[in-house]
């Protein structure tokens, strides 16, 4: 973990609600589901942003958020961060301020965003400065995707209890070094990137897995935190798409069980090719 790291809070938040439903019989019975609350950031006693979030480490996601917003450059210049359920606030606190903090968050561009809903202008403007690692460094086997994908199989969460939830996780090969739902899987990725911000952790190594659709503002944010391989469960945009190539970064979509498409970057990976079916097996 780096020095001068921010103190943050511990807080923990029931993740689900048990309530009463009646289905198509006339049949009640009870079941969970996700406990979206509102969460407003503060930075240095100035009101920033309300997020919707399950509220699973909002600390990070407090951090995460400013990360990938380009809104603070490095660890060291945050505090604290305080989080109150009480009021549904997390209070930053910087070391020297933000001066310009009005100026850098007037330009905001409406996203399709689950549970966040804008990302500010700045950060588009920032794609240039992005440098990834070259395909020589940042690979990945077909094997160790699919080991990826066994992974995220089997591991327990509250979208298996309760739905409506989307999951994001971080790994090294198939090892998986962090794992967070939330109602929106920007906040997720939000969340992975503070992180990876509080410990230090490089991400040029390593994949990001999202349940989530590949839109330009995920592709954008996982080229934030230097991460170049990206494998989801869902679609792509066209926009996703284009920004992905630009950058230089490997996408997979549709990717469930065996099961994948790559729609870019094809030098990052090293494919291990499934046999064809057979006429009779179709």
């Amino acid at each position: 973990m780096p020095g001068d790291v921010p103190r943050l809070t511990r807080t923990g938040v029931p993740l689900t609600r048990e309530i009463e439903v009646q289905d198509e019989y006339g049949r009640r019975t009870r079941i969970h589901i996700p406990d979206e609350r509102p969460l407003t950031l503060y930075v240095d006693r100035r009101e920033l942003v309300t997020l919707m979030t399950l509220g699973v480490a909002p600390e990070l996601l407090a951090l995460g958020y400013l990360r990938n917003q380009r809104l603070l450059d490095a660890i060291d210049q945050v505090e604290s961060v305080t989080v109150d359920w009480e009021v549904g606030a997390a209070a930053v606190r910087t070391r020297g301020g933000l001066d310009d903090l009005e100026r850098r968050t007037a330009h905001r561009v409406v996203t399709t965003g689950c549970g966040q809903g804008t990302v500010f202008g700045a950060v588009m403007d920032g794609l240039e400065s992005v440098r990834l690692p070259d395909a020589r460094v940042a690979r990945i086997r077909q094997s160790d995707l699919r080991g990826m994908l066994e992974v995220m199989r089997r591991q327990d969460s509250v979208h298996r209890k309760a739905g409506s939830v989307h999951g994001c996780a971080l790994f090294r090969g198939t090892e998986l070094l962090m794992f967070v739902e939330d109602v929106g899987r920007h906040n997720a990725i939000d969340t992975i990137a503070g992180w990876m911000w509080m410990h230090g952790v490089d991400g040029a190594d390593k994949a990001f897995y999202t349940t989530g659709r590949l839109t330009s503002e995920m592709v954008m944010k996982s080229a934030q935190i230097g991460v170049p391989i990206v494998v989801s469960r869902n679609g792509i945009t066209a926009m996703g798409h284009a920004m992905a190539t630009k950058l230089g970064m490997t996408l997979f979509g549709r990717a469930a069980n065996r099961h994948f498409i790559c729609y870019t970057g094809f030098d990052r990976f090293d494919a291990e090719p499934e046999p064809l079916p057979t006429a009779d097996a179709r």
